[in-house]
């Protein structure tokens, strides 16, 4: 046999088959169970609450269409979910092409339900029509009940396919994904189970997340959802949103008992901008709201049963909340039909290019009063300090993927553009004194913003980052460190100057330098960006980091690699700590999302065992008084005979170098705890509950937190 020949018979035997056998077709749910992450994105907590969302999307739908004003959901302690509405109730009738009722089309087809142009629904969110069917698929067992004509209607699935569990009424696991199930074979079939009030309609869905397809740590977050209901429950005026939790799990607010939030809200979307802006306001919330149609080409079903190309003409409703602060953070939040689209859209690219034209245009008109020269404004400019809630409510929008993050319809950007110019421009150019007061603000506002930006940019350009042997115009008090490279250098923030002295003696200065600042800084939630930097300890660290503040704060430029806050082990050491956070969290937000800033831990205790015969004496530095008393127990133990009185730290002066360095600056032994922004939304919560402007809150958290505080904690 010729050589190529042998090749290409061995090639040939070795070559696997690929025929159309080899192909595989999935049918029905099977493909959502096979592929989960291409409908909920993933199988961990995120892809939990993806489902979540989707049953109670449906009920906020119904809302949003005038059916109901009432949804409960409940977090049973059994891991089960349960969305309770009162709208009009699944159809229970039976759709003609499927011969199914309605309640069994909407679980378990695929692309079916109400949102497909067939006049149920003018605008909704659920629009892919998978979401009650892809819950379905992935639960371990799902029970539907539906009110409507008098009677109360109930089915139930295993993993997406219909039939009967074997519940033993009275037990405490009566429903359980693990009782005996019996599929349907013949046909299935939507049982009457009871009678319902004249007049009551409403669907309960309540189902168990099957932990074959999700991973095993899941779990719903409480705090997401009752943040997804205020926000729904400002979205529909008059909606009432109801959030239970009767898990019982440690460090939730139920952990000691079912735990229940209602929301309720008649301000729409002007009241959720208030509840949004974080700082004081230079104007009112202004509401722009307007209209526009669009012709769209879209497949539809004719009588035949084929989806024929027909041009529809849809219109869009445009309804947006702004409102300027004084601050220089944006915060712009956009929903479709009140689902969220958090990474934008075209909705919100129309309100943005709105705003940058109206505000160049005002700016135009009144240029020799502003004094505001050759200079534009940029987006920036216009959008600092904003806080806006943009949302548009359209029949069958287009968004890119099933999760809904953005929005995709290209005819909207125009609609709102033209929408958000017109009521805008009302605004500015308004004769009315308050309004007129206020646009004359705004507009001192944004050239500000120009100005600054466009000083900062000159500054950039023209300085380069000097080390502290070169630079003149670092603080006296900078005690800086020898080393160049930045990456392995840390700056101490030192509370005090006694702790100042023993830090020198303790650090290396080859890498380690150190700033003291006196007592408490200023507050900066409460205060304004000029008195902030007027401040001579807050202006010395922005110094010292030497990358600036706030939006022209550049990462790139910060002199040390870590930033550590060394503040006393007591309650004015805490304070003092917390108040640099906030400075860091507002005017240098960057630096702590690098995870560039650590808290220092000091020790609280210092035991010393006697030296017995010729085993000498030890040191031991504990953390908290459950540490120390279980040292010293095992000291005792041991028959080691400790010197008293133990030395109980209240400062960081106290210690002696060595002891500072051992304990809280060497890296060898120290402990550093990172501050991290893994919720900059909660994050945000917590500083203003703390420090904010609003002391009524504050009260009332101290209040009810009283009860928790351990008094021997105090130093008093």
């Amino acid at each position: 046999m010729p050589i190529d020949s042998a090749k290409k018979a061995a090639t040939s035997k070795s070559a696997p088959e690929y025929t159309a056998h080899h192909l595989q077709v999935l049918e029905g749910l099977e493909a959502v169970r096979k592929r989960p992450g291409m409908y909920i994105g993933s199988t961990d907590g995120r892809g939990l609450m993806h489902c979540l969302w989707e049953i109670i999307d449906n009920a906020v739908d119904e809302a949003l269409g005038g059916h109901g004003d009432r949804i409960e959901v409940v977090l049973h302690a059994d891991g089960s979910v349960e969305v309770r509405d009162r709208a009009r109730g699944i159809p229970v009738d039976i759709e003609p092409r499927t011969g199914l009722t309605g309640v069994e089309v909407v679980f378990t087809k695929l692309h079916a339900g109400g949102k497909f142009g067939g006049g149920s629904y003018t605008a909704s969110g659920g629009l892919h029509g998978v979401g009650a069917s892809v819950v379905n698929a992935l639960s371990a067992r799902l029970d539907v009940e539906v009110d409507r004509g008098g009677k109360t209607y109930a089915m139930s699935f295993r993993r997406g396919e219909p039939g009967t569990f074997s519940d033993v009424a009275g037990s405490a696991g009566a429903k359980d994904p693990g009782n005996p199930f019996t599929p349907y074979e013949q046909g299935s079939e939507l049982a009457v189970v009871g009678k319902a009030k004249r007049g009551v309609t409403g669907t309960r869905v309540r189902y168990w997340a099957d932990p074959q397809i999700f991973v095993k740590d899941a779990q719903f977050d409480v705090d997401a959802l009752v943040r997804r209901a205020r926000q729904t429950s400002f979205l529909v005026p008059g909606l009432t949103i109801v959030v239970r939790d009767e898990r019982g799990l440690p460090g939730t607010p139920g952990e000691d008992g079912p735990h229940e939030e209602v929301f309720h809200h008649e301000g729409g979307i002007a009241e959720f901008v208030e509840f949004l802006a974080p700082d004081p306001s230079v104007t009112d919330v202004w509401r722009l709201t307007g209209s526009g149609t669009f012709t769209e080409t879209v497949p539809v079903l004719d009588a035949a049963g084929h989806m024929t190309p027909t041009e529809v003409e849809r219109e869009c409703a445009v309804d947006v909340a702004v409102r300027w602060g004084t601050g220089y953070d944006e915060k712009v939040t956009s929903f479709v039909n009140i689902i969220a689209t958090p990474k934008g859209g075209t909705h919100v690219s129309g309100f943005e290019q709105a705003l940058l034209k109206v505000f160049r245009k005002q700016l135009e008109v009144n240029a020799r009063r502003l004094k505001l020269g050759q200079d534009k404004v940029d987006k920036d400019d216009v959008l600092a300090g904003l806080t806006a809630v943009v949302t548009v409510r359209l029949a069958e929008p287009q968004f890119e993927g099933q999760t809904k993050e953005i929005f995709g319809t290209p005819a909207v950007r125009a609609i709102v553009a033209k929408v958000v110019e017109k009521e805008l421009t009302a605004r500015l150019a308004s004769t009315k004194r308050d309004e007129k007061a206020q646009a004359g603000q705004l507009l001192e506002k944004v050239v500000a913003e120009m100005r600054s930006r466009i000083s900062a940019r000159l500054h950039k350009e023209t300085q380069r980052r000097k080390n502290a042997l070169e630079s003149s115009t670092l603080p006296a008090k900078l005690r800086d460190c020898r080393s160049k490279d930045v990456e392995g250098t840390e700056l101490f923030i030192v509370e005090g100057d006694s702790a100042m002295g023993t830090a020198k003696e303790a650090r290396d200065s080859e890498f380690q330098a150190l700033l003291p600042i006196r007592g408490k800084i200023l507050n900066v939630q409460k205060a304004s960006i000029t008195d902030m930097l007027k401040n001579a300890e807050c202006a010395s660290i922005i110094q010292v980091v030497g990358a600036g503040s706030g939006r022209s704060f550049d990462l790139e430029a910060v002199r040390y690699g870590r930033i550590i806050i060394m503040t006393d082990a007591d309650v004015d050491g805490a304070h003092i700590r917390t108040l640099l956070l906030t400075l860091f969290f507002r005017y240098m937000r960057p630096l702590v999302e690098a995870g560039r800033v650590y808290a220092a831990v000091p020790p609280l205790h210092r035991i010393q065992t006697v030296a017995q015969g010729s085993r000498k004496g030890e040191l031991h530095y504990t953390y908290s008084e459950a540490e120390m008393r279980r040292t010293v127990a095992a000291l005792n133990r041991k028959g080691r005979a400790i010197k008293q009185p133990i030395q109980r730290y209240k400062g960081l002066g106290e210690m002696d170098a060595d002891q500072l360095a051992e304990t809280t600056m060497d890296p060898r032994h120290r402990t550093l705890r990172r501050v991290t922004l893994a919720d900059a939304a909660a994050a945000d919560e917590v500083f203003d509950l703390l420090m904010g402007a609003e002391v009524a809150p504050r009260r009332d958290f101290i209040v009810s937190s009283a009860g928790t505080l351990d008094a021997d904690r105090i130093d008093a």
